[in-house]
C-alpha cells in the first residue's frame, strides 16, 4: 500500500511539472521566435514480486509474482525547433531567419561580456546607434572590410538586407549577420529573454535572411489545451488514490485491532 502511495505521488510530481511545461508553451504562444517544450517522463525500473509461501516436498518454493511499477520521473526537457509561419512586418529592423540557424547577440552585463544565439529577430536601433534586441543586446554581425565579428551600427541611415545576411546602410554593404547552427541541438539550453546558449556554433553561410518579416512563435496552441486538459485528468486520477489510499492507512491505524 505504502508502494502505490509512492507511485501516485510521484504521477503528481510529474504532472505538476508537465503542466508548468505547457503553461509556459501558452504563455510564450505570441513570442516572436519562441521555440515550444515537450517535458519528456520516463519510468522507475520495475521492482521484481517473489515470495516463498508456496511449499513443494517440504520446502518453501521461491515463486514469481511478476513487476511492480514504482512511478513516474521526469527523464528531460526537449526542445521543438521546427521553423515558425512568417510574419511580413513594415519595420526594416525586422528579421526572420529561413530554415536551420540563429542570429548572435551580445550581452554586458557590466562584468562579463557573452554571446547567446536567437531566432527572435524583432530588433531595433538604440540611441548609440547600434542594432539591439528588445533586451538591449547587440546584434553581432562580420565587418566586410576587417571579418571583425562586431556589433552593427546603423546610426541613422538606411537599413537593407540581402537574402544571404549582407548588410548594407545607405547603400554601402558593411556588415553580413553573424548566423550560426549547431551540429547537435541538444547543447542549446535556454537562457530567458527568448535566447540560447550552446557550445561549438558552426557559421552558417548558407542561411536565408527574410526583411521586413518576423517568425511568430511555433506552439500550437490546439495541441497545447488538449495536453493540459489530459495532464488535469491524470492528476486529478492520482489525486484520488493518494485520498483513497491515505483514508485506508486511516482505517487500518485507528480503527484495526481496536477493542470494542
Amino acid at each position: 500500500m505504502i508502494r502505490g502511495l509512492y507511485t501516485a505521488v510521484t504521477g503528481l510530481i510529474t504532472g505538476e511539472a508537465k503542466q508548468s511545461t505547457v503553461t509556459n508553451n501558452i504563455a510564450n504562444a505570441n513570442t516572436i521566435g519562441f521555440k515550444s517544450d515537450d517535458l519528456a517522463i520516463k519510468k522507475f525500473d520495475d521492482v521484481l514480486i517473489q515470495n516463498f509461501d508456496k511449499i513443494v516436498n517440504g520446502q518453501n518454493t521461491k515463486t514469481t509474482i511478476g513487476s511492480l511499477s514504482m512511478g513516474s520521473k521526469i527523464d528531460e526537457l526537449n526542445t521543438n525547433f521546427a521553423q515558425g509561419v512568417f510574419q511580413v512586418t513594415d519595420k526594416p529592423t525586422d528579421f526572420a531567419i529561413e530554415g536551420s540557424g540563429f542570429f548572435t547577440v551580445q550581452r554586458d552585463d557590466g562584468i562579463t561580456t557573452k554571446n547567446y544565439y536567437t531566432r527572435s529577430g524583432d530588433f531595433h536601433v538604440d540611441g548609440s546607434g547600434y542594432l539591439v534586441t528588445d533586451n538591449g543586446d547587440k546584434v553581432l554581425g562580420n565587418n566586410k572590410d576587417t571579418n571583425a565579428l562586431e556589433p552593427i551600427l546603423v546610426g541613422d541611415g538606411k537599413l537593407q538586407v540581402a537574402s544571404d545576411g549582407n548588410i548594407s546602410i545607405n547603400g554601402e554593404n558593411l556588415y553580413k549577420f553573424n548566423t550560426v547552427d549547431f551540429a547537435d541541438y541538444n547543447t542549446l539550453q535556454k537562457v530567458g529573454d527568448n535566447l540560447f546558449q550552446g557550445t561549438n556554433p558552426i557559421q552558417n553561410t548558407n542561411v536565408t535572411v527574410k526583411q521586413n518579416t518576423l517568425e511568430k512563435s511555433n506552439v500550437n496552441v490546439t495541441s497545447e489545451m488538449v495536453n493540459m486538459m489530459s495532464i488535469m485528468r491524470n492528476f486529478e486520477s492520482n489525486q484520488k488514490i493518494v485520498q483513497s489510499i491515505d483514508e485506508t492507512l486511516g482505517k487500518a491505524v485507528n480503527e484495526v485491532g481496536t477493542v470494542r
